[in-house]
């Protein structure tokens, strides 16, 4: 059996309890569902161009947006599909447990990535990992390592980034792995669920007999301007 969807979905998509409206609306993305400017870098890594995963990933695409006939969501580009394996910093959250200990939290975005280039290339490369799908959610795949092997080479990869770029995220320890492939616009209703559920469900079934470990390319350092396009500026594994 599947892991129940139910709690996140509420707790993320529904309008219950969350306030009037998104947290990133306005600071990613405006009411339009056009991405606004949030420069930043990070490390990801991108799914195989023209891959059976890419492929499927663009059925659960088109199936999602069939189920968001309001335009709940705004959508990223195929070519943006990725997996972040370790947030880097960004300019909506200048934070000092999100920014490089020694570095002015007024610092650029360009001098961080300058500042943390040289660090990451001292790095030791990660060993190769797979992951596989749990479960498909309106905004994308939520994923784990394959095994518990790939999950231990994770996470020492990500303890290993966090020394390098000099913090530690609150959400560190609990960070879920996933791939976006939208961002809500506005709280669906709760009504929704009705619809939802089986449907992802279906598609999280089906996806799973599909691809079985998901293609993905090399982890890369990148920097974006917003959420289109994640540009890789120096190879990690």
């Amino acid at each position: 059996m599947h892991d129940d969807p139910r709690p996140d979905f509420l707790r993320n998509f529904c309008g219950k309890g969350q306030g009037p409206k998104p947290e990133r609306l306005g600071i990613r993305l405006d009411e339009s569902g056009t991405f606004l400017s949030e420069p930043g870098n990070t490390v990801v890594c991108h799914v195989v161009p023209d891959s059976p995963t890419q492929r499927a990933m663009i059925k659960v695409r088109d199936r999602l947006r069939e189920l968001d006939r309001n335009g709940h969501f705004a959508w990223t580009p195929v070519s943006s599909y990725h997996m972040t394996v370790f947030n880097g910093v960004i300019e909506s959250q200048r934070e000092q447990d999100h920014w490089p200990a020694e570095l002015a939290l007024e610092a650029s975005i360009a001098d961080t990535t300058h500042y943390l280039m040289p660090r990451l290339t001292g790095a030791r490369p990660a060993a190769p990992f797979s992951v596989k799908l749990d479960r498909i959610t309106p905004f994308g795949l939520r994923v784990s390592g394959a095994t518990s092997g790939d999950q231990e080479i994770i996470k020492d990869f990500r303890e290993r980034l966090a020394q390098r770029f000099g913090y530690r995220k609150p959400d560190h320890d609990s960070y879920g792995l996933h791939l976006t492939m939208a961002y809500i616009v506005r709280w669906l209703p709760s009504e929704a669920v009705e619809t939802y559920l089986p449907a992802l469900q279906q598609m999280t079934a089906a996806f799973q007999a599909e691809i079985p470990v998901l293609e993905l390319g090399p982890a890369d350092f990148c920097t974006f301007e917003n959420m289109n396009h994640f540009e890789p500026v120096l190879r990690l594994s």
